[in-house]
């Protein structure tokens, strides 16, 4: 059962789906966009990888990003329920959620396994199996210590295990191959669950997986100290327009990130979205029904576009902001 070279299915023939990726990701979820890849996770029985995995489902449904957990023991209640725990059982167990990890991959979820896996050899199987159908993969160790899982053993197995009621078990006699190279290591010994799981987006995040707008984080606009005197020498030099208190109010709310994902004034794209949509689109769907924008006159939008450069605001003569490749449009009252 475990010989993954042995095929016995024999005339069978592909078919290629109608739908393509693209397509379906558009309609499933909030997010918009195909967003299908398999976060493995993987480590000693009790590391807390079940823990993690439904925090991070839960963390992703909720954002608008369909997501779905295999979790060892309930898919051995199930599909696998014919399966042991001996080496050739052990390499079957993982060849079957690896190919069910991947069709739902493709179908646009964000599968999360958690299983010990404990052999580098099925593990690498899987990310094999992915890459050839053009899939992310994310493998993250769940890197617990043993005398950490054997001191929390939830499930009571190695207490069992060392008192040899439990065979192959393993961190006690059977072994278990830590990952080499995983995208993410995780120890929950000094990190709470919710640390965890925001280690987790944060690599879906760079993949971009999880659009920015999905992640809980409040991000500053303000130059950081080693820039500052550089910015503040360029910021008396630039062409600058005065702003009005109201202004700067808008100002403060856009630096201090409260208006997250905007990283300034909004631009004539963000303008139109929020005026007819009450949202963001372009990074996944994020709530915005109030325009945060910079009149200006048109006396002095003629003078900044003939510079064709970076703008200082200022208040009352002082130096609040630069403005980095502004844009001009039209204020056209009638799409208000």
């Amino acid at each position: 059962m475990g010989d993954t070279s042995d095929v016995k299915a024999t005339n069978v023939t592909f078919q290629s789906h109608h739908v393509s990726r693209m397509k379906r990701g558009q309609v499933l979820g909030q997010k918009g966009g195909f967003r299908g890849c398999t976060v493995w996770l993987t480590g000693l029985s009790g590391a807390g990888k079940t823990t993690i995995g439904f925090a991070l489902e839960e963390y992703l449904v909720s954002r608008g990003i369909p997501a779905y957990v295999l979790d060892g023991d309930n898919v051995r209640t199930g599909l696998n329920k014919n399966l042991g725990f001996s080496p050739q059982d052990r390499e079957e167990n993982i060849r079957r959620i690896s190919e069910v990890a991947k069709l739902f991959a493709d179908g646009g979820i964000v599968c999360i396994t958690s299983f010990i896996s404990p052999y580098r050899k099925d593990r690498d199987i899987a990310r094999e199996l992915h890459k050839q159908w053009n899939l992310p993969f994310f493998e993250i160790h769940v890197d617990t210590p043993l005398d950490i899982c054997e001191e929390r053993d939830v499930k009571g197995l190695y207490a069992k295990a060392r008192a040899g009621q439990i065979k192959g078990f393993t961190g006690i006699d059977s072994a278990y191959e830590a990952p080499d190279e995983p995208e993410l290591r995780i120890c929950t010994v000094d990190s709470s669950v919710n640390e965890c799981v925001q280690s987790c987006v944060n690599v879906l995040e760079q993949a971009e997986i999880v659009p920015k707008s999905a992640v809980d984080y409040v991000e500053e606009l303000f130059v950081s100290a080693n820039e500052y005197d550089t910015v503040s020498k360029e910021a008396h030099r630039l062409p600058s327009i005065e702003i009005t208190k109201l202004d700067t109010q808008w100002l403060q709310i856009l630096s201090e990130g409260w208006a997250s994902p905007l990283k300034g004034f909004m631009r004539e794209r963000q303008y139109l979205q929020t005026q007819h949509f009450g949202c963001l689109l372009d990074e996944g769907l994020k709530n915005q029904s109030i325009p945060i924008v910079l009149p200006v006159s048109s006396a002095d939008k003629d003078r900044l576009v003939a510079t064709g450069s970076d703008i200082t605001l200022k208040y009352e003569g002082k130096v609040l902001a630069v403005l980095r490749e502004p844009e001009f449009y039209e204020h056209r009252k009638e799409e208000r």
